[in-house]
């Protein structure tokens, strides 16, 4: 008997899968305002037979899923994301070189318009990561927060008019990024708010915090996988994320 699903399994298991999520621990670089997971062990085999640990983290905790009601009331929460909603083709903008000259870049419509003019134009329905190269200086937590002496974190991220552009005219579904946040760190200190964030958790749509890997992926032609646990009335929750290309 033939089992289709089986077969494309088969066929899937022939292309490059990779990981997008950072292995977590409690020394991992995390929101400041958050403590790092506690971890400890209930039982081990030696003299329990079984291993089991107990496990204390925030639910935006290393590479994870953002719900809507994260930053907006009465909006859906994690369990009720559709599974439908976590598996989307993938498209990757590349801006790490901008990134590598400006740790305070900003990307905004203009540029995802240049990179269309290269590319062509983004699809609907589709997850779009904003490729940083960020993630490349896990786990250090200085180089990743990024201060100055002032302590102040340098950090880029996406301008509110690129993501009104992705979300409204282009009609993609998701996004995600390699940093802490939607909002480069500059536009938060300026406007005393995760403006950006704010604007697509609004969205009802659901985003990825620090990705990683992303330069091992085509700017087409991937598919991006969001597997979380199912938390009763989460704001989000650590997630495996992965892509699979051809």
């Amino acid at each position: 008997m033939s089992y289709p699903l089986w077969k494309q399994l088969e066929q899937l298991k022939l292309s490059t899968w990779v990981d997008l999520t950072h292995t977590f621990d409690e020394t991992i670089p995390c929101f400041s305002e958050f403590e790092r997971a506690k971890v400890s062990t209930l039982f081990n085999v030696q003299n329990d037979g079984f291993y089991v640990q107990n496990w204390n983290i925030v639910s935006q905790y290393g590479t994870h899923i953002d719900a809507p009601i994260h930053f907006v009331e009465n909006t859906r929460y994690l369990h009720e994301l559709n599974l439908k909603e976590l598996a989307l083709p993938l498209v990757v903008l590349d801006f790490s070189q901008d990134v590598a000259e400006n740790a305070d870049f900003i990307l905004t419509r203009s540029h995802i318009e240049q990179w269309e003019t290269e590319h062509g134009l983004i699809e609907p329905e589709t997850f779009v990561a904003f490729r940083s190269d960020w993630s490349k200086r896990w786990p250090n937590i200085e180089a990743f927060e990024n201060k100055d002496s002032d302590g102040n974190q340098h950090l880029p991220g996406w301008g509110l008019d690129a993501l009104k552009y992705l979300l409204e005219e282009r009609k993609v579904k998701a996004i995600g990024h390699e940093t802490f946040d939607t909002d480069a760190s500059v536009d938060i200190a300026k406007n005393g708010d995760i403006v950006g964030e704010r604007y697509v958790l609004g969205q009802d749509t659901y985003q990825i915090e620090l990705l990683t890997n992303l330069d091992q992926l085509p700017s087409r032609g991937a598919i991006i996988y969001a597997i979380s646990p199912k938390p009763k009335d989460a704001p989000g929750f650590p997630v495996r994320a992965f892509a699979i290309k051809p």
